[in-house]
């Protein structure tokens, strides 16, 4: 073999240094294959979250993170500045989940309007989220801000969750007039749901982010010409991310539709504990009991 390395004008121990760089670059370019399959499915998920998916075994999170970061995954999201909350005065309507623990789902839904612009119009997009799994259960996307919006999303999440009645369920938001409403509340109380409010912006806040990772790591990377298409990557971010993007707040990272799985496999003491937001306290806790 010696004869060989001198004829090629190498050293053994160079040899052996070429091969691995060889080897490394084989296996950087595999993951970045599997970070666009990844972007394919979820187009503007962090990288962390991809590490989280793809969990590689010879390279660690902050070395996989920086090895994306520059070579072109980094991810920009840009501020949103129009206002879709028109408050008005609902003094009935106290805050109701400050500091409160939850043990399973159907305990806390929050809802939140969102806009998103389509060329030169602005669409409108309600969420109601279950907070316990973070789970999207009702959504629609509208050309106007009325109410028959909110209430189309909130007969999804009751049909989705399929019980007759929701006793002991709190449904949160901030005070906008949809949420306010005759129609909304009525619709609230026939179903035995209790009514909560916001007094300050961050009480919202579990519903609020889920609307920007909709909007910005899905539907700013699609291209739609109209309220149609609109809706049809409404529906498609929306599956992805309840079915496929891993949560940091839930048990190993799951996805919110994992999560729920997972929760109902567990007995009723053992099921993971979430504390939601308190006075001044902007993380939730997550305990295991």
């Amino acid at each position: 073999m010696k004869a060989i390395y001198d004829l090629a004008g190498i050293s053994k121990q160079g040899h052996h240094k070429q091969k691995q760089k060889e080897n490394k670059d084989v296996y950087y370019e595999l993951l970045f294959l599997k970070a666009d399959a990844i972007r394919e499915i979820h187009p503007k998920i962090g990288v962390r979250k991809m590490y989280d998916l793809i969990v590689p075994d010879d390279i660690g999170r902050d070395k996989f993170e920086f090895l994306l970061l520059n070579n072109g995954y980094r991810v920009l999201y840009p501020q949103n500045y129009i206002r879709t909350t028109y408050s008005v005065k609902c003094y009935q309507y106290t805050n109701l989940i400050k500091g409160i623990k939850l043990t399973g789902v159907n305990q806390v839904w929050q809802s939140d309007i969102t806009y998103f612009l389509v060329g030169k119009i602005f669409y409108y997009l309600v969420f109601i989220i279950d907070v316990y799994s973070r789970r999207i259960i009702g959504y629609t996307a509208s050309s106007t801000m009325e109410t028959t919006a909110n209430i189309i999303a909130l007969k999804m999440a009751f049909n989705l969750r399929g019980q007759q009645s929701y006793p002991g369920l709190i449904h949160h938001s901030d005070r906008g007039s949809q949420y306010a409403s005759t129609d909304y509340t009525s619709l609230l109380m026939l179903n035995k749901c209790s009514i909560s409010m916001c007094d300050a912006a961050y009480e919202n806040a579990y519903a609020e982010r889920v609307n920007g990772i909709i909007k910005n790591e899905y539907l700013k990377s699609w291209h739609f010409n109209n309220l149609n298409d609109l809706e049809q990557g409404l529906k498609r971010a929306v599956y992805a991310y309840n079915y496929g993007r891993p949560h940091s707040n839930l048990v190993n990272k799951l996805s919110p539709v994992s999560f729920e799985k997972y929760v109902l496999s567990l007995s009723a003491e053992k099921r993971p504990m979430v504390k939601l937001y308190t006075e001044g306290q902007k993380k939730q806790e997550v305990k295991h009991e």
